[in-house]
């Protein structure tokens, strides 16, 4: 009896020991975040023959571009190289086969403008994009972790400005030799010590013109005067959810607002795909009335949602206007959250989207007209199947932004500035979402929000930008909370740019590596050709 008891005792110390050693994992190449700039990013790695794990916080790889973002902001669709146009023409290839149309034909969907090409598509339906970002995934031979969530407490070990390895809540560690942060939210930067900042510069901080408070915007106003206040007509009673009395702060002042996410829905028309909409669980009517005082002002000539055709019928539907499916003044508060405040902000976001949706299709003061044409939609059948067809990432618009080796600003962006050591391209004009809404003494809405501004052609991004600074962090990479300011950000923000800046990550992750270097100390005419010869597009026109 004696010796089968040490013998259970040496199998389970046995045992113990292997369930340690499998709960770390070592690789060239840490990424973190499974967003579809983290899939590109792991993808180049492995490409360049080193090892990497891709690490996803949730159940679903992809982030928006997997997520409803279906109808990609690209501004000009030749700036878009590498790895991200592989994608993009894999989903053109996708719909060159019949049998992926199922309930329109090829011909029937019309798309004007550059999203559509005879060389790539920039429009496809969320669950193809999950399809091929995954194939590419397979095709690379990169591990994917799925459910783990870094610990924001103790889950970076460093030594010096050296990353030595992180750690998950679960206790799984990862060590690598260069670490990549593909999260919106910017958290593995963050827990790492580099320095980063939130909301928006004023504008003298940077010598920019549509930074901080932005309330030049023209008033939008309805055949009749919205009336703002809880007891219609009586000023004592204080304002309905949404509003305030007035702007808060003087124009071009810095704040802490971060502009309105959303989601972005995936709903159809065709009648055997649609699923209706449910009142949710917990729905507030009070959480409309700002919806409802915009209708009885007379603005019922559309249903108040941004509907973007994408392929079988479906729509990427996003915002339409000021009073719409932006949950504004919500998400200020999310990016330096712990987990737990964030799924409260992200519930939040889940029970006002549901319940929009169902108040324009239900509600009774909701006039007739938008009703009836709101209930002819749902939620697509076919997609985000193991989540209620409902999407699985909020549109973290804009999260942390590093401030790293150089902050990329409107000038570099308007090209005022020139850019040294271009890694990647972007083209989107800058764009920013309201912060907070105010109704003046005529009963006019006005939204703290910049203009939508062009930035007249490709730019280049610099690799600068994507890497801390020496002291604070030697082999950290950053693809998506970048260091910009506030405004260029708004422009930098696109899902086709992240993912280029993944590749570009990848790429000098590799040669840090191969030189034994850090990830400031890779001279940039070594970067560059091999960004070049893997499809990377650095020059404009070029």
């Amino acid at each position: 009896m004696k010796r089968l008891l040490i013998l259970f005792f040496v199998l389970l110390q046995l045992a113990s020991a292997s369930i340690c050693s499998a709960e770390e994992t070592s690789t060239d190449v840490c990424v973190y975040g499974g967003t579809a700039s983290g899939v590109v990013t792991a993808v180049q790695v492995a490409r360049m023959g080193k090892s990497v794990v891709l690490i996803e916080p949730g159940q679903t790889i992809g982030g928006m571009t997997s997520g409803g973002l279906g109808n990609t902001d690209i501004g000009k669709q030749v700036s878009i190289g590498g790895v991200t146009r592989e994608f993009y023409q894999s989903m053109r290839d996708w719909y060159q086969d019949p049998a992926n149309w199922k309930f329109q034909s090829k011909d029937e969907y019309r798309w004007k403008g550059d999203r559509v090409t005879e060389d790539a598509w920039f429009v496809f339906e969320p669950h193809v994009a999950l399809l091929k970002l995954n194939q590419m995934l397979e095709e690379a031979r990169v591990p994917v972790v799925y459910g783990e969530r870094l610990d924001l407490n103790n889950g970076v070990n460093k030594e010096g400005a050296n990353i030595v390895g992180i750690r998950m809540e679960s206790g799984r560690g990862f060590t690598a030799k260069v670490f990549i942060d593909c999260t919106y939210e910017g958290d593995l930067m963050a827990k790492a010590g580099v320095s980063y900042t939130i909301g928006r510069e004023p504008n003298s901080q940077y010598g920019e013109s549509i930074n901080g408070v932005q309330a030049t915007e023209p008033p939008r106003r309805g055949p009749k005067p919205l009336d703002p206040y809880v007891i219609p007509g009586d000023p004592n009673s204080g304002m309905i959810k949404g509003l305030q009395p007035d702007v808060v702060g003087n124009n071009g002042d810095g704040d802490k607002r971060v502009q309105a996410y959303n989601y972005r829905l995936c709903l159809t028309s065709v009648p055997e795909n649609r699923v209706p909409f449910e009142k949710p669980p917990g729905y507030d009517e009070s959480e409309y009335e700002l919806l409802f005082r915009w209708l009885e002002a007379g603005n019922t000539r559309n249903v108040p949602l941004g509907s973007n055709p994408i392929p079988n019928r479906k729509t990427d539907t996003n915002k339409a206007g000021w009073i719409s499916t932006d949950y504004i003044g919500m998400c200020d508060d999310y990016p330096d959250a712990d987990y737990q405040k964030r799924k409260e902000i992200t519930d939040a976001y889940i029970r006002y989207h549901k319940g929009f949706l169902w108040t324009l299709a239900n509600h009774p003061r909701v006039p007739e007209t938008v009703r009836r044409r709101a209930a002819k939609l749902g939620f697509a059948k076919d997609e985000f199947v193991d989540n209620g067809h409902f999407p699985h990432q909020l549109y973290v618009r804009e999260g942390r932004r590093m401030l790293g080796r150089m902050v990329m600003t409107e000038h570099e962006l308007r090209k005022k500035r020139k850019v040294e050591d271009p890694v990647a391209l972007g083209s989107y004009g800058m764009d920013s979402h309201p912060t907070q809404l105010w109704v003046d003494g005529d009963g006019a809405l006005h939204a703290d929000t910049p203009k939508w501004t062009g930035v007249g052609g490709p730019y280049g991004i610099s690799y600068r930008s994507i890497t801390p600074k020496t002291e604070e962090c030697s082999n950290l990479l950053v693809t998506t909370c970048i260091s910009a300011s506030h405004s260029a950000y708004g422009s930098i923000r696109m899902e086709p740019v992240y993912m280029m800046l993944g590749q570009a990550s990848a790429t000098a992750a590799v040669q840090a590596i191969n030189g034994d270097q850090s990830v400031q100390d890779i001279p940039y005419d070594k970067m560059s050709p091999q960004l070049l010869k893997d499809g990377q597009i650095l020059v404009p026109g070029k």
